[in-house]
């Protein structure tokens, strides 16, 4: 059964803590996953918290530490001592371990490090803690489960068991030589169904998908998701078998990087939460909307350059906010397919002019339909001809450049190696509403002037 965070939940839990009423904490906790219980961790109060965490069991502890937000348990880890963190490392796969390990200052590092009983574990970690956590090296765990190419099934069968006391799931056997060079991948159904005296050589699959410890990681996400894989082999420079990363991983990076471009689309110049401090949420939103104030003097420049016209037509004005809106509207459209086709890698293989000419297209036929439909409306309510081929006119110039502009500036930011969600909020916005407006009255001026 789903479990639902409820008001009433906190408040039992709240009492049951300051009480120190060790059975009803254990009642309202009974049964909960760890993800669970790091979602109530967020919600209640430090000190309240830290008597949850220290209540709990080693193995769940250890499963919640994984679990909490980076920025919630920075802060938990930092009112915990360097044995107790040490101690629940002990209980998690060295990815999991490194990612909490790196949320430390480097003097804390050392001393949890140095606190750690399983000394293979540590190692492990201070082996994982030299790449960068942007790479399949900072993704990857070394827990993985790996046979002889020539050993037998019966052999394999005594080997597995032992290294599966150390890994916590089980995808895929990969089959390497004496030198640990990864040679293919195992099934788990084709291991289960041999004969006990057949050779791996005479099963394993050959040339397995794998990548390299210095390969992105968002690379690392679109392979796995490319391939539909739920775990994929790490090599070295050299092919030898370092590591493998698991799709829970991948499903972060793939969080992680949906919710920073939904941010940059939005103006938010850095990634923040609505728990962030009212200074933070600032520093993040006054970037872009500094840029929207200038664009708004520019534009209102712009529109003083022809004060003559609107003199001497005032109804032009009245036409303003529909150039400004249907020329950023079809802007951030237009940037956010071709932003999207970028994440995940399907416009690679297309020319730039192509894509310039596809958008060029839709934006001719969107652009046919909504000045057809406003030059109607103008006539209808009794505006003049020469207005109503104006205003429908600039409308669909607008929506031409919106559409070519939101195309050509991600892809140009994109071959720069900047983020092209940057293009699909108000730079987009602002840039299309001054020229959109610039548009407007110079076909304005050129039908009355």
């Amino acid at each position: 059964m789903q479990f639902e965070l409820t008001k009433q939940f906190i408040e039992d839990l709240n009492l049951a803590v300051a009480e120190k009423n060790a059975d009803k904490l254990d009642e309202l906790l009974e049964g909960l996953h760890p993800v669970d219980i790091a979602e109530i961790l967020d919600e209640v109060d430090l000190q309240v918290a830290q008597f949850i965490y220290r209540h709990l069991d080693e193995e769940t502890a250890s499963a919640v530490l994984v679990e909490l937000e980076e920025d919630i348990r920075e802060r938990f880890l930092a009112s915990l001592s360097a044995k107790e963190i040490a101690t629940q490392l002990d209980n998690v796969d060295s990815d999991d371990a490194t990612d909490i390990i790196q949320d430390l200052p480097d003097y804390r590092k050392q001393r949890v490090l140095s606190e750690l009983e399983d000394a293979e574990q540590a190692e492990d970690i201070v082996k994982l803690l030299r790449y960068d956590e942007d790479t399949a090296g900072g993704l990857m765990a070394k827990e993985y489960i790996a046979t002889n190419v020539n050993w037998t099934m019966s052999k394999s069968l005594r080997e597995l068991r032992k290294q599966a006391k150390e890994t916590s799931h089980v995808y895929t056997i990969y089959v390497v030589d004496d030198e640990r060079y990864l040679l293919g991948t195992l099934s788990l159904k084709s291991f289960l169904y041999a004969d006990t005296d057949t050779k791996i050589k005479d099963l394993y699959r050959k040339d397995p998908i794998s990548v390299t410890t210095d390969t992105p990681a968002d690379e690392v996400a679109q392979l796995m998701e490319k391939y539909d894989l739920v775990a994929l082999p790490v090599i070295d420079k050299e092919n030898h078998l370092v590591g493998r990363i698991t799709i829970d991983d991948v499903v972060d990076i793939i969080k992680e990087e949906a919710e920073k471009d939904f941010q940059m689309a939005s103006g938010i110049s850095e990634r923040v939460d609505d728990k962030d401090s009212v200074w933070v949420l600032t520093r993040a939103r006054l970037p872009w909307l500094l840029v929207g104030l200038l664009g708004g003097i520019l534009g209102s420049l712009v529109i003083g350059s022809f004060d003559e016209q609107l003199e001497v037509l005032p109804v032009l004005a009245f036409f303003i906010p529909l150039i400004g809106a249907m020329g950023g509207n079809v802007g951030v459209q237009s940037s956010a397919i071709i932003v999207q086709g970028l994440a995940n890698n399907s416009l690679s293989l297309d020319s730039t002019a192509k894509k310039v000419l596809k958008e060029l297209g839709v934006a001719a036929v969107n652009g046919v339909i909504l000045a057809f439909l406003i030059f109607t409306y103008t006539y209808i309510t009794g505006s003049p001809i020469k207005l109503s081929l104006t205003i429908s006119i600039a409308l669909f110039s607008v929506i031409i450049f919106a559409g070519v502009f939101g195309t050509i500036v991600p892809l140009i930011l994109h071959k720069q190696n900047i983020d092209p969600a940057l293009a699909t909020g108000p730079f987009i916005t602002t840039m299309n509403d001054i020229i959109g407006q610039l548009i407007y009255f110079s076909i304005a001026w050129w039908f009355f002037f």
